[in-house]
């Protein structure tokens, strides 16, 4: 529940008297929470005080505004919330510190800027197998808890050699990722962020981790993978539910003089295909590639290698 201050009130004032005009309730044990910065367009930003209490007196009475009802606190987010809502409702679940959240929301009422103590968030734009939008817009942390589908793109960076081979471009993850820290993986690859579309999102991947400007000529699509994992990183389940556009960049390079981006990419290495493959497969590569996606390059380069038997 909640009400707008009255002249002259605090917070606290605000807060003790919507209770008890909404709810006949009169709070005993309340706490301050955080801010909530709420910016829309064509309409005031607005500031929401956030308190969560688990003491009263008193006798639950109707309410003028709506009907009451106690849910359990885990089944709230089946409910018909606002998507930026859901964020706070888990930082106050996670007993996160005081905080300062902002949310910034269209005029259509879609979620898509939120920023936590002055850091912007990723939020992802959830999606069905079709590749279609559901329409809701999840922050990155929340998505992959719950193992929501959303959208990536992948590049493979390959190289042609003289004897009709082809190397491809992996990169090493940095040790501080939130997932598969250390592990071996696509040459540039990252999450679509809400209003992005694939195109845009691989160029700018490309120029963040490896210092590539590359334009959309120089993209050849190749497919989508759907993908879905289940494991845990730093004592937090990790659910990762993907679908990826996957592309191939041929252009050249020179690996030793690619910029790194040092919070995503340890390393880069160019490796032959086949013995890329053999690693995936029997495990001696660690890495977090989907085999099925790494054979998309194979399918793809076959019309032109499949002559010199190369790949």
């Amino acid at each position: 529940m909640g009400g707008h201050f009255e002249e002259g009130e605090s917070p606290e004032d605000c807060l003790l008297r919507e209770v008890k005009e909404e709810t006949g309730l009169t709070l005993t044990n309340y706490r301050f929470r955080g801010i909530v910065t709420f910016c829309a367009e064509d309409y005031p930003t607005e500031y929401m005080c956030l308190y969560t209490a688990e003491g009263f007196t008193g006798t639950l009475k109707a309410c003028d505004e709506g009907k009451l009802e106690w849910i359990d606190k885990f089944r709230l987010k089946d409910l018909n919330l606002w998507d930026g809502d859901l964020l706070f409702l888990d930082l106050l679940w996670r007993d996160e510190p005081f905080f300062s959240l902002k949310l910034g929301y269209h005029k259509s009422d879609k979620w898509y800027y939120a920023a936590l103590n002055g850091k912007e968030l990723e939020l992802f734009d959830l999606c069905r197998q079709d590749g279609t939008l559901t329409g809701h817009v999840k922050e990155r942390s929340m998505v992959h808890r719950d193992g929501d589908l959303h959208r990536t793109v992948h590049i493979w960076i390959i190289r042609k050699r003289e004897d009709g081979g082809v190397d491809v471009l992996l990169q090493k993850r940095s040790q501080t990722k939130d997932a598969y820290p250390g592990c071996y993986d696509i040459s540039s690859a990252g999450h679509i962020q809400t209003e992005d579309d694939f195109e845009i999102s691989a160029l700018r991947e490309l120029s963040e981790e490896l210092g590539i400007e590359a334009s959309a000529e120089e993209l050849r699509f190749i497919g989508f993978h759907e993908g879905y994992r289940e494991t845990e990183f730093w004592g937090q389940p990790f659910k990762d539910w993907e679908l990826s556009a996957v592309y191939i960049y041929d252009q050249p390079v020179d690996e030793h003089r690619l910029i790194l981006q040092a919070s995503e990419v340890e390393n880069v290495i160019f490796m032959d295909y086949d013995m890329i493959l053999k690693g995936i497969m029997d495990g001696s590569l660690p890495n977090c590639i989907f085999p099925e996606e790494f054979k998309l390059i194979k399918k793809a380069l076959e019309p032109e290698f499949s002559v010199q038997g190369k790949i």
